[in-house]
């Protein structure tokens, strides 16, 4: 999954920082690009909006807006044949 969080609040590299740190530190997150006002999570599915809202707030950050993107993993290979190629 990918969720895009917007943060009101974020005013300096150090904030960024601070973000990243908080975010990459909930269960189920892969990866976090995060930018001024903005995160981008790749995740497994059990970091919550709620759980990664209250990672951000905690910081003393408001979270605008929540917006995720559930997407399929294609794994290399898997285009629905079998073993002999049909």
């Amino acid at each position: 999954m990918v969720t895009t969080i917007y943060v009101d609040g974020m005013r300096s590299v150090h904030c960024v920082r601070a973000v990243f740190t908080a975010l990459n530190a909930v269960d189920g997150i892969a990866s976090a690009e995060v930018s001024m006002g903005r995160a981008v999570l790749e995740h497994d599915g059990r970091a919550s909006a709620a759980e990664v809202t209250a990672a951000v707030e905690a910081l003393g950050y408001s979270v605008r807006e929540v917006s995720e993107q559930r997407r399929r993993l294609v794994i290399r290979g898997d285009h629905g044949e079998d073993s002999t190629g049909s």
